[in-house]
């Protein structure tokens, strides 16, 4: 017999470690617990115990003897029915709130009380849940799930497939139930491996693997939206399917954004023979967005016109109601509706009632409050009650049959089950297996309902037709997959019976073979055409060229005068070409190197005399490699000439003759400019053949050549290759030849016919040597060419060149030592060269035509400097015009007078217009002088400016000391217009209290102010200094309550307040009677504007008039005293200054 786990209150830790006892049940259990396996039901087993204990827990061992012992007589079923068990309902309902709309507390609460109270499964027992947080990441739900093994005896759950195999261990090492709804694997069938785990569903895989049996649809890619436990669910999914043989060939996971998911459905388009979409993500009836995004971008990308079916997975975990259901999401939506055509919902049968009607049931009963209708919960609020029921139903099993409430009894008691879950019957099969039916549900594209085509009959394992035909989007039904996918047992390649893939793979095979074979052979007969005809043509023969030397050419076999006098005139020719250059190069009249090919001047690269055998195949291909060189430091090869004995390389003729020529020419300068200019073409020719892995092995200052415009263009290159694939005769070179060849090659075999890329690098050293000292290599060196070979061959010491400081940069002859150093790995690279002589130059060009172009480079920079300067002075003028403009005039007046546009008179229905003046402004400009009211005038007219900048009004215009403003136009603001002025008058008569002129500081400025709402008319009068004027009887009334004012008051008009009251923001007003207003036929009720709460500055006090005393009268009565009082200071002054 095993040893079974003890579980007591307080007992010693290390005991629980040492594998004996249960630490989880120290806290869940009140009092001591041993759980043993069965001897029979009438007897209770024994306690296994720890066989070493220290002395101290020798009361411990009694104690474990005698609670062990004593429940021998009394410990049999009815302990098991005594057991409170409680189930724990484990998913994110927090982090999802389409999960949380299933109301999880809701659904166990209703289950386990009805549980309860069924008197056929409670047992003198309490059965009861708890709600259990699933953290939304996977390695933080798990380890949250590690923390809940003390709170609940059974768990429903986890929602998350990403950890289901974890828990599930978990639980079996704490002997509980794990009884899921949403775990995939199918690893978790596996009874041995998880003892304690049970499905309250059947396995989603078993009915997508029946489906896609069904329609023989074996071909299929799997969507997931972003969520981790979404992600993990596809996972699952995909590595359920193919572990049945299903090819699942795409696995994507999109965003809720429109990129992500237009690249998913990107790829979903490039995968070919895709018959089936599985998208893991909440379904778009129950307000799934992303799946919503997904299909109508489908559709867009024409995705849904019947070649692919999608098909949601969460609807395969509860029962969604079809049944006189519209769903809003497709009936408020024609797009998702029509995309939803291509879509197959398959979902859980509910054959007596929906699971709406069984919600509304529970209602009506009470069970539910009714504050939230059916539709706005989630079906799989009937799976969490099942699950909680089929849980129930276990237990109750287990408490019957008198076993211990165990985690793998509660397993094996899930078997042969039949009962009523919340809306759909729970049957399970000898095995423990759900056997819950499923329909296949469809739409039209024309209308929203969902219409059941087929059922999946688990218990049968078989599709029944009900006799509505699926409709497919354009009636295109996608394509069948083969049988072999769906028989075990059978490898099918890609739908092929194997016996006839290895046929059509052999065939394939000799196919390729075939056409290899083919193309060997087209590709010998092309290269034979380029060879020796067209255009293109390598090989030349003196049907192609015209030699100079005219014993070579065959054309001299017809004994005619007049061809030979034609051959002299051209030799004539020739001659008087290059009698400028005659004394440089090797090609003479007796023994011409240059021909004509084509019209233009060629030359030719002679090989060593010797059997020359034939144009083999890779030979062909130095020549073609050679063809393919482009570059304007490469001298272009154009052909090999094979005729008359005489085998040539044939290139380009240049003009100035070769590099060694023109360093050996006293009568050309040649400056740094000059010298670097002709490097620098070297190291990118150079580069170039190095990038294109071809080492030159014949690198010196002969084979560099410069053509008319000082360009220096490498040639020979490939020249040691055509030797040596057209098996020519090896020659020893000479001594002075070797020269530029490296050391470690000079070291070697045939010295003369191999080389490197580090070999380049030395020989381009040697040819900065000559350019810098203008003499042959070694020059300096009084040492035949015999004695430097063997020097260099055999150091120490080194022999190498010795170059003057004053020939070159300094950094220039660094480089040149680094390139001839002893170690081949140990020298720089071209690319490198390159980078280190743009420095040497400091980034400028050395080419002898660019350093003439550099000015003219300047030239233009500078005029394009210019344009870009004026440019920019254009802009800011036009800025400053138009903020000028939008000053004079409302913005959108502005922008129709800048476009040449007619402004149309507009009309306001109401409006708040201000005016104001100055009191006395006659008086006080009577006793200034005209700067003096100027400066009056824009010192306090600038104060306004800035006060009304903080508030939605327009300033009209100002006339001498009248200021007029408006609010409501020339943009509409409700009826807050009134509220606007009254703000700024309340402003602006705080800021006036404080005001000083420069010239009258003592003097007070005092304003009248007047306000007034109703209609206007605003327009635009005059094309010459056009102006925005207001027209109306608002206008002249609001002018009328400031000029029958008084100083230091606000005069509002009765319309005014009005709006001001029913705005309730807090303005004090002061009636001052009936006022006659000129012009209006007769008095009118006004008002003083005083005040606002929450305003809190200050405001000046009115000055008392006299009766019949007018307001400019005491304005001149400050200005005399003020002047009174200046007079006297200024006696006083003169007084103190005699």
């Amino acid at each position: 017999m095993r040893p079974t786990p003890c579980a007591f209150h307080n007992i010693p830790r290390k005991w629980a470690l040492q594998g004996h006892i249960s630490p989880d049940s120290r806290k869940s259990h009140p009092f001591p617990l041993c759980l043993f396996p069965p001897l029979s039901p009438p007897l209770s087993p024994f306690c296994h115990f720890p066989q070493r204990l220290r002395l101290h827990g020798l009361l411990w061992l009694f104690l474990l003897a005698f609670l062990c012992l004593t429940p021998l007589g009394h410990l049999g079923p009815s302990a098991a029915h005594a057991t409170r068990f409680r189930v724990g309902v484990l998913g994110p309902w927090s982090c999802d709130p389409l999960f949380a709309k299933a109301l999880p507390s809701v659904a166990a609460r209703l289950a386990v009380g009805r549980v309860n109270r069924d008197p056929d499964l409670s047992l003198a027992a309490t059965f009861d849940y708890v709600i259990l947080e699933e953290k939304c990441e996977t390695s933080r739900a798990l380890d949250g799930f590690m923390g809940f093994y003390t709170r609940a005896t059974g768990f429903i759950g986890p929602a998350n497939p990403g950890y289901c195999d974890s828990a599930s261990l978990l639980a079996r090492s704490w002997n509980k139930a794990v009884f899921s709804w949403g775990c995939v694997g199918y690893e978790l069938d596996d009874a041995r491996s998880h003892p304690t785990f049970a499905r309250s569903m059947p396995r989603p895989t078993w009915v997508l693997l029946s489906l896609m049996q069904h329609f023989h649809w074996a071909h299929a890619g799997v969507i997931a939206s972003a969520e981790e436990s979404w992600v993990e669910t596809a996972s699952k999914v995909t590595n359920s399917l193919r572990s049945h043989g299903m090819p699942v060939s795409l696995v994507v996971t999109i965003g809720n954004d429109a990129a992500s998911v237009r690249n998913a459905l990107a790829k979903l388009k490039k995968s070919r023979n895709l018959r089936l979409v599985i998208m893991c993500m909440h379904s778009a009836l129950i307000g799934g967005g992303v799946q919503k995004l997904l299909l109508e971008m489908a559709l867009d990308m024409k995705l849904t016109e019947g070649s692919l079916v999608f098909l949601p997975y969460d609807t395969l975990l509860y029962s969604l109601p079809y049944h006189n259901v519209t769903y809003p999401a497709l009936r408020n939506n024609s797009k998702l509706m029509k995309a939803y055509d291509a879509v197959l919902t398959v979902t859980i049968d509910s054959p007596k009632m929906s699971f709406y009607q069984a919600y509304q049931e529970a209602v009506d009963r009470g069970e539910i409050a009714g504050n939230v209708k059916p539709h706005q919960v989630s079906p799989l609020f009937g799976t969490i009650y099942s699950s909680v029921l089929f849980m129930a139903h276990a237990v109750h099993r287990v408490r019957v049959s008198g076993d211990w409430l165990s985690g793998p009894n509660l397993a094996q008691s899930t078997r042969n089950l039949d009962f009523q879950g919340f809306s759909h019957p729970i049957k399970t099969n000898r095995s423990g297996a759900n056997l819950a039916d499923y329909l296949i549900l469809d739409t039209d594209g024309k209308t929203w309902d969902l219409r059941p085509t087929h059922r999946i009959d688990m218990e049968a394992d078989m599709v029944r037709f009900l006799g509505r035909k699926i409709h497919f989007p354009q009636g295109i039904f996608p394509k069948i997959d083969s049988d072999c996918w769906f028989i075990n047992g059978i490898i099918c390649t890609g739908g092929v019976d194997p016996f006839s893939a290895v046929g059509i793979f052999m065939g394939f095979i000799q196919m390729v073979l075939i056409l290899f074979i083919l193309t060997y052979c087209i590709k010998r007969r092309i290269n034979h055409i380029r060879l020796f005809r067209g255009p293109n043509k390598i090989l030349l023969t003196l049907e192609d060229v015209t030699f100079i030397n005219p014993s070579l050419s065959k054309k001299l076999s017809i004994d005619s005068k007049g061809k030979t006098s034609g051959i002299d005139l051209r030799s004539q020719s020739m001659n008087s070409v290059l009698s400028p250059f005659s004394d440089q190069s090797p090609a003479t009249y007796e023994n011409s190197n240059v021909v004509l090919l084509e019209g233009d001047w060629a030359w030719l690269k002679r090989l060593p005399h010797g059997t020359f055998r034939s144009i083999n195949p890779k030979t062909s291909d130095v020549f073609e490699l050679m063809k393919d060189m482009r570059h304007e430091n490469i001298n272009l090869f154009l052909g090999f000439f094979h005729d008359c004995g005489v085998f040539a390389i044939v290139t380009e003729f240049c003009t100035r003759g070769s590099l060694e020529d023109l360093l050996l020419n006293d009568g050309v300068k040649l400056d740094w400019m000059f010298k670097s200019s002709l490097l620098l073409d070297l190291i990118k020719g150079m580069k170039y053949l190095h990038h294109r892995n071809l080492y030159h092995g014949r690198l010196k200052s002969r084979n560099c050549v410069v053509d008319g415009r000082f360009v220096l263009k490498i040639s020979d290159y490939g020249y040691n290759k055509v030797l040596e694939a057209a098996r020519f005769p090896y020659t020893e070179s000479s001594a002075e030849d070797l020269l530029w060849t490296a050391p470690e090659i000079l070291r070697g075999p045939r010295p003369g016919l191999y080389g490197s890329l580090h070999g380049d690098v030395y020989s381009f050293a040697i040819v900065v040597q000559e350019v810098l000292v203008r003499g042959p290599p070694f020059c300096m060196l009084e040492l035949s060419a015999e004695d430097l070979i063997q020097k260099i061959c055999k150091p120490p010491p080194l022999c190498r060149p010795v170059v003057s400081p004053e020939a070159a940069p300094m950094e220039c002859i660094q480089l040149m030592k680094q390139c001839w150093n002893e170690q081949p790995d140990k020298r720089p690279c071209f690319e490198e060269i390159f980078d280190m002589f743009k420095n040497i130059n400091k980034g400028r060009k050395t080419n002898i035509i660019d350093s003439m172009l550099r000015m003219l480079e300047q030239y233009s920079s500078n005029l394009e400097e210019l344009i870009r300067e004026r440019t920019e002075e254009l802009e800011i003028e036009k800025q400053k015009t138009e903020k000028l403009l939008t000053q004079m005039l409302p913005p959108s007046v502005a922008d129709a007078l800048k476009v040449g546009g007619a402004v149309e008179p507009e009309y306001f229905d109401s409006v708040t217009l201000y005016f104001s003046d100055i009191v006395g402004f006659t008086t006080i400009s009577a006793h200034s002088e005209p700067i003096e009211v100027v400066d009056l005038l824009n010192d306090l007219y600038t104060l306004f400016d800035a006060i009304i900048g903080n508030h939605d009004v327009y300033k009209v215009e100002t006339i001498g000391d009248a200021y007029m403003v408006a609010s409501g136009l020339p943009v509409a603001n409700g009826n807050r217009h009134a509220a606007e002025i009254a703000n700024m008058a309340l402003d602006i008569l705080s800021a006036v209290g404080t005001f000083k002129m420069r010239h009258m500081p003592e003097v007070p400025v005092r304003i009248r102010i007047g306000l007034h709402s109703g209609p206007c008319v605003a327009g635009v009068v005059g094309l010459t200094m056009p102006r925005y004027c207001l027209f109306g009887d608002t206008v002249t009334t609001a002018s009328r309550m400031e000029s029958t004012g008084s100083p230091y008051r606000i005069h509002v008009h009765n319309s005014t307040v009005k709006i001001l009251l029913e705005l309730k923001a807090g303005y004090k007003v002061q009636l001052r009677g009936r006022t006659d207003l000129k012009g209006k036929g007769g008095t009118e009720q006004t008002f003083w504007l005083v005040g606002k709460d929450n305003f809190t500055k200050p405001l000046p006090v009115p000055p008392e008039l006299k009766k019949g005393q007018l307001a400019h009268g005491l304005q001149m009565e400050e200005i005399a005293r003020y002047k009174k009082k200046k007079a006297e200071q200024l006696q006083q002054l003169a007084k103190k200054n005699n």
